[in-house]
């Protein structure tokens, strides 16, 4: 055993030369190459993928007042083995007017993470000259466009009022700046992961530290250029002086590259965090039931709407009744309104009554918002968030002040709201909703008790362990969902829930593709789809169910609330629908099937999609309009198949050889179908 790792060193010192010109470091298919300049060339050793650039780009960099430092000469090169980790070091010296830089970058290649690349960089002060620094950029890469038409994609998961989908097309003139701290008064967080692809190949780069950090994680391509730029962005807020021999480090972070879309990166990315100490929760078997949502009334809804509908909820086949927004005083007074006047006692008769229908009852709730003029402010001021000057911050959509999700008031406040919610009113579980739940301002409130004002931001996640785990005290099987409407969710709070959520979806695509990204980042979770009426239509459930997704309805019956703006009264017609839909759902119950990843969500046509469970095969398929055009069913043996038409009303069947799984349907909008 011995002789082979000495052999398997030396073939890795053939790539690491300890000369000065260049250095080659390869894990899998990534080869990384870093000249004399200490500028990068990035590459897939996949013999299918096409180079990502020519040339070698100054990725990493200090920017200050007086320079910006992209020019090291390559000096030392260094490496060992630790168990199946291969760490090289690599450092150079930036020389100019005075100024010394050093810049040392520590490279993991480790046999676990075939296709990453894991970084740490930091950068020394060697000269009697200091410096101011501005910023700092990490993994500035590029990828050409292709000879071809296609187009390059991105995976940007970051947070703004405009609710972009997360995966977009990159052309000329584009750029996303990707910030992930606060974009909007109520809008910050997400994944700090970036991604670029093309049909043959692409890149990922990202963070690997356990809290989220106010980078931004730029994508453009200039409106005459022919390549696209990715990489992480740090600036800060008040400029350093880099003192003689001072180090400033970087985070911790990674490259990698892939075939297909961004689902292995990203899977790959969440394994490595996982394997760090970042826990997700497991499963609950009762978040992956239907769900029927109160919010068909909205904020007026009265306990006689909610409790004549559950009948026919219980008829559809439907197994949870959310109770929404609106049983409030106000945002922070949680206790009951006037039109519920037996206050505890009320709410928890829904709760019976749900209950005694064989349903389970979830509540709403905007956590870390309080109206200006609620009681629970003018009680317990200190729990306020405060901006820099010493004001409470705004919260625009609820019309309310954050709260301080690391003040230690605000979770006791926290904790003792969750016990009335699941223990008092004995609601099964809680919908955590509102975009400014994703991420929070720094808080300079002497009471936090912070030392320093970003820790707010860092420490958010605590907020939702509180949470979930004083949930789960009253009722080990409590489902917790997290519902930042609109937002790409904050990677650090996903471990505090049981139920991903879609989150206000604008369209069956956003559905689809944020369930995607869900599964890659999960091995196991309950995604709920939302309201259907929130899909194409108002009613894509193919959508819903095609990718492994829970259902999920806010039909009024038998009538609306008179103060609605917008029906959505179950009539005959979506009664039918509704029935056979979630009668599939219940039957199939994809959504705890395995998803895998077998097409290229930006460039296989027609869009598809692939659930495993129990030892079949469900393939949806997704098109304005197919005329017939052959598609292969990827992901099959050579075995004899027979595939079901399982959403059609005649339940067609026909056969299939696996030696050719070639398959020519005609559809519009969606093509569900059952291989085994």
């Amino acid at each position: 055993m011995k002789d082979i790792q000495y052999v398997l060193l030396g073939l890795v010192l053939i790539l690491f030369s300890s000369c000065s010109n260049s250095v080659t470091i390869e894990n899998g298919d990534i080869s990384l190459m870093v000249d004399h300049k200490m500028h990068i060339k990035l590459a897939s050793l996949n013999e299918n993928t096409e180079i990502y650039h020519n040339t070698f780009v100054p990725a990493d960099y200090l920017v200050a007042r007086e320079f910006t430092a992209k020019d090291f000469r390559l000096s030392n090169t260094s490496q060992h083995k630790n168990g199946n980790t291969i760490e090289y070091k690599l450092s150079g010296i930036y020389s100019n007017d005075g100024y010394v830089i050093e810049k040392v970058m520590t490279i993991s290649a480790c046999d676990t993470l075939k296709g990453m690349l894991l970084f740490d960089i930091k950068y020394i002060n060697k000269g009697t000259k200091e410096p101011t620094i501005t910023s700092w950029v990490s993994h500035e890469l590029r990828m050409d466009s292709p000879i071809s038409s296609d187009t390059i994609w991105s995976l940007q998961t970051s947070s703004t009022n405009a609710r972009k989908d997360w995966i977009l097309p990159v052309g000329k003139g584009f750029y996303q700046k990707n910030y992930m701290g606060m974009n909007n008064s109520d809008y910050g967080g997400g994944i700090p992961v970036s991604d670029l692809w093309r049909s043959d190949g692409g890149f990922a780069i990202g963070l690997t530290e356990k809290t989220l950090k106010l980078v931004s994680l730029p994508v453009s391509m200039g409106k005459y250029e022919k390549f696209a730029t990715t990489g992480i962005n740090y600036e800060y807020e008040y400029p350093v002086t880099l003192k003689q021999n001072d180090t400033l480090q970087t985070y911790s972070s990674f490259i990698s590259v892939h075939k297909g879309d961004f689902f292995d990166p990203l899977k790959q990315f969440s394994k490595y965090m996982q394997s760090q100490g970042i826990k997700f929760a497991e499963p609950e078997d009762e978040a992956f039931e239907a769900v029927w949502c109160a919010w068909g009334y909205e904020r007026s809804f009265t306990i006689n709407e909610i409790l004549g509908t559950l009948p026919k909820v219980k008829e559809i086949g439907f197994k949870w009744v959310d109770v929404d927004d609106g049983f409030q005083i106000c945002e922070g007074d949680w206790e009951t309104n006037s039109r519920f006047p037996g206050g505890d006692k009320d709410m928890r008769h829904i709760a019976d009554v749900i209950h005694q229908h064989g349903l389970k009852a979830k509540l709403w709730w905007a956590p870390l918002a309080a109206d200006p003029e609620s009681n629970i402010l003018k009680q317990k001021p200190e729990m306020q968030l405060l901006t820099k000057d010493g004001t409470p911050q705004y919260i625009t959509w609820w019309d309310s002040y954050y709260l301080s999700p690391v003040n230690p008031v605000t979770a006791e406040y926290t904790s003792d709201l969750v016990k009335r919610f699941i223990d008092t009113w004995d609601f099964d579980g809680l919908k955590l909703d509102g975009h400014h739940l994703n991420c929070c301002p720094p808080d300079y409130n002497p009471a936090s008790k912070l030392e320093y004002p970003e820790q707010a931001i860092e420490l958010l996640p605590s907020f939702y362990q509180n949470i979930f785990e004083t949930a789960r005290k009253y009722k080990p099987n409590a489902v917790v969902q997290n519902c930042p409407c609109g937002d790409a969710m904050n990677f650090f709070n996903m471990p505090y829930m049981n139920q991903a959520v879609s989150s206000d979806p604008l369209s069956s695509w956003q559905i689809r593709l944020k369930g995607k990204v869900y599964k890659a980042i999960f091995d196991k979770i309950a995604y709920y789809a939302d309201h259907v009426e929130l899909s194409d239509n108002g009613n894509d459930f193919p959508t819903q169910i095609g990718i492994g997704a829970v259902v999920g309805s806010k039909f009024t019956y038998p009538k609306d609330n008179p103060n609605v703006k917008t029906s959505y009264l179950l009539t005959p017609e979506k009664e039918k629908l509704y029935k056979k839909w979630v009668g599939i759902y219940n039957e199939k119950m994809l959504s705890k099937g395995e998803y895998l990843n077998l097409y290229d969500l930006a460039f296989d046509k027609p869009e598809t999609h692939v659930v495993r469970k129990d030892n079949r095969l469900y393939y949806a398929f997704y098109a304005d309009k197919w005329n017939g055009g052959s598609i292969t069913l990827k992901g099959l043996e050579n075995k004899k198949y027979t595939v079901c038409e399982y959403t059609g009303d005649d339940m067609k069947t026909y056969t299939l050889d696996g030696s050719n799984p070639v398959i020519t349907p005609s559809f519009e909008g969606s093509y569900l179908i059952e291989v085994y």
